[in-house]
C-alpha cells in the first residue's frame, strides 16, 4: 500500500474515515486551523485540538475561471460551515461549476482525494467537499 501524506496538517487520514481537527479556544470555542498564540476572538491563549464534523452545508461559492498556470479551470471554491461548529473554505468536487447545479445551503460531506504521487510512490492526499 502507497504511503499517504495529508496536504495540510489538519486534515487527518488514518484508519478511519478522514476528518478535520482544529485548535479550539478552551475559553470561548472560536476554532482555527493554524496555530495561534491567543484566541482572535477573546484573547485567551489556551487551546486544544478537536475533530470537526465531515458533514456541513454550503454557505458560499464562486466559479473560479482563472488561476495559475497548471491549476485546471473552471472550478467551485465554497465556504462551508460544518455541523457543530466550524467553517472551511475548500473546493466543490463532483459537482460541475454551474451556478444552476449549486443551491445555497446545499449539504455537503468530506471527501479525499490524491492530489499527486511522488517519485517514491507517497501519495498527497487532498479534500473537497462533494454534494451528501
Amino acid at each position: 500500500m502507497a504511503k499517504k501524506l495529508p496536504l495540510v496538517d489538519y486534515l487527518v487520514i488514518d484508519d478511519g474515515e478522514p476528518y478535520l481537527v482544529a485548535n479550539t479556544c478552551t475559553h470561548c470555542g472560536a476554532r482555527y486551523f493554524d496555530r495561534r498564540n491567543a484566541c482572535g476572538k477573546c484573547g485567551q491563549t489556551s487551546f486544544e485540538r478537536s475533530s470537526l464534523s465531515s458533514v456541513g452545508s454550503v454557505r458560499a461559492f464562486t466559479i473560479v475561471t482563472r488561476a495559475a498556470k497548471g491549476v485546471p479551470t473552471p472550478y467551485v471554491s465554497a465556504i462551508v460551515d460544518l455541523e457543530g461548529g466550524g467553517v472551511v473554505k475548500a473546493n466543490l468536487i463532483d459537482v460541475p461549476p454551474d451556478p444552476d447545479k449549486i443551491v445555497m445551503g446545499m449539504p455537503v460531506r468530506l471527501k479525499t482525494f490524491v492530489a499527486g504521487t511522488d517519485d517514491d510512490g507517497t501519495e498527497a492526499v487532498a479534500f473537497g467537499y462533494a454534494p451528501a
